[in-house]
């Protein structure tokens, strides 16, 4: 019998165990820890796959009463995912200056928390892990303990914090109507609900703190912050950028099923998600600092995930899915050479990084196909996910919407491609390990399998038999080649004489605590007044 409870109780116990032991037994403990959670995973992923989906109730109480955990063909999906790139994080901060056994036991127990927001089917379970999930991740961004650090950390804590106590009232307001915390038993119920506008205030309560968690437009500003803070480790912001933030996304999916036959916010969440990608743009542009870069693009991206997922396609729904896994691999894969790329220049900004094919030679490589994968370029990951995600575009406007969305992450990393090029000095082999290069270098060669076996993957991971047209992936190759070549020329041409004051002020972008908190009222409100009206 699979036991499910051990993806979240094991990494913690693992990471107990180090905090007794030295720092460098720990750090071998955790990734032999780490090893036998991804073989495990892997183990279970197959038995659900083969067996059908795997619920079980920790101490054997009633379904309504007990903690529930369920392993479908989606949930394992993302604890896979989980445990794989955490063996990667791991193997990437070996013998680094932060990795002591205290970092490894709170990296680890953040690992169960996430495995645990992807695995529990109660509601209370899944708010519980995500705010203890959040403490944590506060304290690894506060980890160097420099003043910038500290303050983004603790920006973070309060304002997920604040928006969590909303999911809280929705939770109790959920609670009292139905008489269940099981998203199961909720969902039955929700359909015996006569005045369905008695779900509304439950439902607004719980999607502004989802959306927050999400980075929905306009709730996005605590992401570059926590991302793209100086003092967090690369293995910090690659967790946070790459994995962390689905699991707002994981819950945006559960919960709008649970609420299916009650509420539709399609369109809402739809137009908030082009709203999402093109605002994360537009600001990605007008940064120089290489992380803040790499955040902002997270934030177009995640608008662009909300987009297939609100529309009314299958392909749609899965292609965000599997760009979802895309998104976490390459975005892990550019963050961890942002931070070999700032160890060896000792400077974030990309206007001082030159000659790095030449300096880092397997870095800049694992730049080039992480930023073509990024961009859906042909063969590549994210061309696959793109193309469906593409396909249940029904009308003129989301049509041109999803290529403005597409040349603008083409041009962001056209542009960020930059720092490929130039003079430099030669590089201090001796500050990095060649284990690093290799990581890079792996991650980069899944970004290139998934897109040569997309389609078989997307079969394999959901049994949808989805099939690309010879003739329409052609049409989308000639026009990335043609976006390429646009903004190279826009690059060269144009941009360097163009300065746009009022866009130069974004750069600088610091919404305050009070902001944030009078945003989140604001869209509770506006979703409210929505859910009522429309």
């Amino acid at each position: 019998m699979v036991s499910l409870y051990w993806f979240i109780l094991f990494p913690v116990i693992v990471g107990i165990a180090g905090l007794l032991l030295s720092d460098k037994i720990s750090n071998i403990l955790s990734l032999f820890g780490q090893t036998l959670i991804f073989v495990y995973a892997i183990m279970l992923f197959f038995t659900v796959h083969q067996d059908g989906q795997v619920f079980q109730i920790i101490g054997n109480w009633p379904q309504s009463i007990g903690i529930g955990l369920k392993a479908d063909t989606t949930s394992i999906l993302f604890v896979l995912l989980t445990s794989f790139l955490f063996l990667i994080l791991i193997l990437f901060s070996m013998n680094s200056s932060y990795s002591d056994k205290l970092f490894n036991f709170l990296f680890l127990s953040v690992e169960g928390l996430i495995s645990c927001v992807f695995l529990a089917n109660d509601l209370f379970t899944i708010f519980v892990s995500l705010e203890v999930s959040t403490i944590i991740v506060s304290i690894l961004i506060m980890y160097k303990k420099d003043k910038r650090s500290i303050y983004d950390g603790m920006m973070y804590l309060l304002i997920n914090i604040f928006a969590m106590s909303f999911f809280l009232l929705g939770l109790g307001m959920l609670y009292k109507q139905t008489g269940f915390l099981d998203i199961g038993d909720i969902t039955k119920q929700i359909t015996l609900i006569n005045n369905k506008k008695d779900l509304i205030l439950p439902y607004a309560f719980m999607l502004t703190a989802v959306s927050l968690k999400s980075a929905l437009m306009p709730l996005f500003s605590w992401l570059p912050k926590a991302h793209g803070t100086p003092g967090a480790p690369a293995v910090v912001s690659a967790l946070l950028s790459g994995l962390f933030v689905k699991s707002g996304i994981y819950l945006f999916i559960r919960l709008q099923l649970m609420f299916s036959a009650a509420i539709d916010t399609q369109l809402l969440f739809l137009i908030l998600g082009f709203a999402t990608a093109i605002v994360g743009i537009i600001l990605c542009l007008q940064q120089t600092d290489i992380k803040l870069i790499l955040a902002y693009s997270t934030v177009a991206q995640l608008g662009l995930i909300m987009i297939g997922l609100n529309f009314s396609s299958s392909q749609a729904f899965y292609g965000s899915l599997y760009h979802i896994i895309n998104h976490a691999i390459f975005k892990v894969g550019l963050f961890l050479a942002a931070g070999l790329i700032i160890e060896e220049y000792q400077t974030r900004d990309i206007n001082k990084i030159k000659g790095l094919l030449k300096r880092m030679p397997a870095t800049g490589i694992a730049i080039i196909l992480f930023s073509l994968a990024i961009s859906g370029a042909p063969f590549f990951n994210a061309s696959i996910s793109k193309y469906f995600i593409a396909s249940g575009a029904q009308s003129d406007f989301t049509k041109y919407g999803l290529e403005i969305i597409n040349f603008g992450t083409i041009f962001i990393f056209v542009q960020f491609s930059r720092i490929l090029i130039g003079k430099t000095e030669p590089a201090v082999m001796s500050k990095q390990k060649p284990i690093k290069f290799l990581l890079l270098l792996v991650l980069a060669l899944f970004c290139l399998l998934g897109g040569i076996w997309g389609v078989d993957l997307m079969n394999l991971l959901w049994g949808q038999n989805f099939q690309i047209t010879i003739s329409s992936y052609l049409e989308k190759t000639v026009y990335f080649t043609i976006s390429v070549s646009l903004s190279f020329l826009i690059l060269i041409f144009i941009r360097p004489k163009v300065q746009i004051r009022s866009l130069k002020k974004l750069k600088s972008l610091d919404v305050s605590f009070n902001t944030v908190c009078l945003s989140v009222l604001l869209y509770f409100s506006s979703l409210t007044a929505y859910l009522y009206f429309f």
